[in-house]
């Protein structure tokens, strides 16, 4: 069915009509929206400021009493203690932060003990490792009273010589070097003008391994060296026998596997000895009395022809 113009014209018009209304209806939504939020954000912006406001008075005021109680404490500290005690300024006072936070978020206190007493064990680097130190409170308290009590020890008088003037440097170490020092028993240096006659003896000493092929002595480091094979320091003297284990070998000191059973076997044993000794005395007689005297007539009577 075909349209009139008049039907036109007035679908036309009932479309403006609803555009505009759809139009007008957005503009006064967004209107609203926008003066909504202008209100929204006005408040906000309001409350901050009277916020910020509000913080700023509380704690500029709260810095500035602080301020002022520290310069007081400060100023307290760096008098003497004379002025200190006559003066009336303001006295300490304890600030306490507790209320201003929650106890949820207020720090844990340092765990520090102050000023411990020295252990009495001391551990060592290693694991394993003894003690390196022990300390014995009582013993400490005994070594302090007596070197509280006791008088330091006097400086020893300088050393003088025959004249009386001090000794130069040279003389102090030739006095030093006369000796071996106490670690050696002060064992002395012999002079020179001695060393012929101790070192005949010292000989005598190293030929006892030919007495007794039996025991054994360790060679000396300067044999055969003659006087200059002499020791610095020695000296040359009796062993004493004693009633211990350690001194010589004698009937008066001798251990229970080394003693005989009987009389007769210790008497043995002396002839024993005394007859090798007495053997190697007679063949050192023949070596020497083959280049002796009476050599010569004994080369003469081998010469001779036996009938």
């Amino acid at each position: 069915m075909a349209l009139t113009a008049l039907q036109k014209g007035k679908s036309k018009a009932a479309l403006e009509d609803s555009a505009e209304h759809l139009i007008s209806d957005g503009t006064s939504s967004s209107a609203s929206r926008s003066a909504d939020s202008d209100s929204d954000s006005d408040s906000e912006s309001e409350s901050d400021t009277d916020s910020d406001t509000g913080d700023e008075e509380v704690t500029q005021e709260f810095l500035n009493a602080l301020l002022v109680r520290a310069r007081h404490n400060v100023t307290a500290k760096t008098l003497p203690e004379g002025d200190r005690s006559g003066e009336n300024l303001h006295e300490e006072e304890e600030i306490r932060l507790d209320d201003l936070k929650d106890p949820e978020e207020q720090p844990l206190p340092p765990l520090d003990p102050g000023v411990l007493p020295a252990p009495y064990i001391t551990l060592g680097d290693a694991r394993k490792a003894a003690p390196s130190a022990i300390r014995h409170p009582d013993i400490e308290q005994v070594e302090q009273a007596s070197s509280s009590n006791a008088p330091a020890r006097p400086l020893p008088p300088p050393e003088l010589s025959k004249s009386g003037k001090p000794l130069t440097k040279k003389e102090k170490k030739a006095l030093k070097d006369r000796t071996a020092g106490r670690s050696w028993y002060d064992l002395p240096a012999p002079a020179e003008a001695d060393l012929p006659r101790l070192y005949r003896e010292v000989e005598a000493l190293r030929l006892r391994n030919q007495l007794d092929p039996k025991r054994f002595y360790r060679k000396d480091e300067g044999e055969g060296r003659g006087i200059k094979g002499l020791p610095k320091y020695f000296a040359i003297g009796t062993i004493i026998p004693s009633s211990t284990p350690f001194g010589t070998a004698s009937a008066d000191n001798l251990n229970r596997a080394s003693r005989k059973r009987t009389l007769v076997d210790e008497l043995v044993d002396d002839a024993e000895a005394k007859s090798y000794a007495k053997k190697k005395f007679k063949e050192l007689q023949t070596v020497r009395g083959a280049r002796g005297r009476g050599t010569l007539a004994q080369k003469k009577a081998l010469r001779r022809q036996k009938w």
